[in-house]
């Protein structure tokens, strides 16, 4: 996130994280590259952002990016997975048409479960067609520290963009599985 701040100094960025003492080193990263543009927050993105994605003015939320969201393997710990039905129907209602959310995962059980999430709202359209293969390039052009590591170690990257839609939002018990 710092380094696409830098980078597109035009756009504003929010990161959320669960993790507090990584949020308070990225803030005082943040600080001493003197970046206006940036913002993070400690929060659990499933319980607060539900609340406080409805509360955005339209077309202030452009794009939403998951990248490498913790996997969560055993099963009964799924439940702790970032994208859930809930917070994917507040990113829906909060992107206008047109708008983009991108995710990314070294772990194909991870994709495929946001993926499923995504597909079963009707609410997005995957930018590259619904039968075509992963996207080769993150298209932010910046990677991750994680997506670094992954490909430093030849690790496969699956990327999926999708872009919101005119559909209007299901109600959640078509999404739940």
């Amino acid at each position: 996130m710092l380094n696409m701040a830098a980078f597109q100094q035009n756009w504003n960025y929010l990161g959320v994280e669960i993790r507090e003492p990584l949020v308070l080193a990225a803030e005082r990263d943040r600080d001493q590259l003197g970046l206006k543009n940036l913002k993070f927050v400690f929060c659990n993105a499933n319980v607060s952002l539900e609340t406080w994605l409805p509360s955005l003015v339209n077309n202030h939320l452009e794009r939403v990016s998951i990248q490498f969201p913790d996997p969560w393997f055993k099963r009964r710990h799924q439940k702790r997975r970032v994208l859930q039905p809930e917070l994917l129907l507040s990113i829906a209602n909060a992107l206008m048409p047109g708008f983009e959310l991108f995710i990314q995962s070294d772990i194909l059980d991870v994709i495929e479960s946001m993926i499923s999430i995504i597909d079963l709202s009707n609410c997005f359209v995957r930018s590259e067609g619904i039968n075509s293969i992963w996207l080769e390039e993150n298209p932010f052009c910046i990677p991750t520290e994680r997506e670094s590591y992954a490909i430093s170690n030849s690790l496969p990257i699956y990327r999926a963009l999708y872009i919101r839609n005119n559909n209007l939002t299901p109600k959640l018990s078509s999404l739940n599985f």
